[in-house]
């Protein structure tokens, strides 16, 4: 039985990320017109605002595919999902490395982007994270000069999902047990000192 708790908050997750690109986007806009007419320079202040609404406006994108909702029948290409991914990561500590191919369902593509900030929350001095199938499988590993997994928040991978139990920081792994659970799918973790996996399928 799917957990209807777990759709509601996809909607609340597509709903403010449908309302949130639309300002952002005009504040983009506003900027392009500004340069346009002439009364903005390429001053620090300009670049800083330009680089933060790129960099929200990858997140609301990465975040409406991750915690939205995902309609069945709905595909994403492989450039769609490795460019949310390369936007993300742009600049900072941690490399995304999306390989499959082939489109894929957006339900898995889903549970592939929740996977990822899985990780993404145990490379505290960064690293790599790679997203792969093999068949039905998804297959999601990170390496990373130093892995940090917090075994009270990994452990909703492999047991039941208590949101109530988690900080916000952390709810892709309440999501990810649910939708997974939902689905079908099993998940199997490994973690080491200096790498992890999550497998969904």
């Amino acid at each position: 039985m799917q957990d209807n708790r777990a759709e509601l908050a996809a909607m609340v997750g597509s709903r403010l990320c449908h309302d949130l690109i639309s300002p952002v986007g005009a504040i983009q806009n506003g900027l392009e017109l500004l340069a346009l007419a002439g009364q903005t320079g390429p001053g620090p202040e300009i670049a800083l605002i330009e680089e933060s609404c790129a960099a929200a406006t990858a997140r609301i994108r990465f975040f409406r595919v991750a915690f939205g909702l995902a309609g069945n029948g709905q595909n994403l290409s492989a450039r769609e999902a490795a460019a949310l991914l390369d936007k993300i990561t742009d600049g900072g500590r941690v490399m995304a490395d999306w390989r499959p191919r082939d489109p894929m369902p957006r339900a898995d593509v889903q549970m592939a982007f929740l996977a990822f900030l899985c990780c993404e929350a145990a490379l505290p001095q960064g690293g790599r994270i790679t997203v792969d199938t093999d068949g039905d499988v998804i297959d999601v590993e990170a390496t990373g000069p130093r892995v940090n997994v917090d075994h009270s928040v990994w452990s909703h991978l492999s047991g039941p999902a208590k949101a109530a139990d988690l900080a916000p920081a952390s709810v892709q792994f309440a999501l990810l047990a649910t939708l997974s659970r939902d689905r079908g799918a099993m998940l199997t973790t490994r973690t080491s000192d200096s790498a992890l996996q999550i497998r969904i399928g």
